[in-house]
């Protein structure tokens, strides 16, 4: 209830004021509602089985779950990217700001993200209906998470496991390195401004933007990109709970510090 009230405020917010039609608000609304649907997608039946007896799922039920989760999950990913992006444009070449990341490069950088995601889902989706499955299985989860549906499949998942351990390396990879090299830059032009006072506005500026990306992207390399990681079952119940409850939540918080 509070994501979803903190991300249609904020949405709303954003959209009603004039003074937030910006390009980093813009990317933050999208954030925002990306948050928004992920919480609709897997919050509701997670409650659900908190409360119900009956904790079923049908089959199609926990495709859809997944297939959603994953375009929303890639999404942000990339959008957190275009962030820091927009951050170095606007730390590094202020002058330039207004025409670089115009409104048509900003909804051009926002639709990629999207349709990246898309692609993602629909491939990772794509292997995960190849697998076999009989009768009635238990989910070792809380959501229906890709190892966790695929532990359940009376196939081989080598080729299913594979390639969401090589979109989430590729994606993580790719993101990060924007993140990294835009932030590298950004703190290099922030210790040459004369000023104390502006280095420390200019970090507590920053810093709630590096907090949801390090939490963001902390959980989903442990997830996906460290092969060990899913020998504990219940670290993985844990990790998926995190980033299906808690991080939305937390964006909303940190994100609110900058209205």
């Amino acid at each position: 209830m509070v994501t979803v009230l903190g991300k249609l405020g904020m949405i709303t917010v954003i959209n009603i004021n004039p003074r937030l039609h910006t390009p980093m608000y813009f990317f933050l609304s999208h954030l925002s509602f990306v948050d928004f649907c992920y919480s609709t997608v897997v919050t509701p039946k997670l409650l659900e089985n908190l409360v119900e007896e009956d904790r079923t799922i049908s089959f199609a039920g926990c495709i859809m779950q997944f297939f959603f989760a994953c375009i929303f999950v890639v999404t942000e990913t990339f959008l957190l990217a275009v962030m820091a992006y927009d951050r170095f444009v606007a730390v590094c070449i202020p002058l330039l700001y207004i025409i670089v990341m115009s409104r048509k490069l900003s909804s051009l950088l926002v639709g990629a993200s999207y349709s990246w995601g898309i692609a993602c889902s629909l491939t990772l989706t794509y292997f995960l209906l190849k697998l076999s499955f009989r009768g009635n299985n238990v989910i070792n989860n809380f959501v229906c998470e890709h190892a966790a549906v695929v532990a359940v499949s009376c196939s081989d998942p080598y080729i299913s496991q594979k390639s969401i351990l090589v979109s989430a390396t590729f994606n993580e990879i790719s993101s990060l390195m924007i993140i990294l090299t835009s932030y590298v830059f950004v703190f290099i032009t922030v210790m040459k401004m004369p000023s104390i006072g502006g280095h420390h506005k200019a970090f507590s500026t920053y810093a709630s933007h590096l907090t949801t990306i390090t939490i963001f992207h902390g959980t989903i390399l442990f997830l996906y990109c460290v092969p060990n990681s899913k020998s504990s079952w219940l670290m993985v119940k844990v990790a998926s709970v995190f980033y299906t409850v808690v991080i939305p939540m937390l964006n909303t918080l940190i994100s609110g510090t900058k209205m």
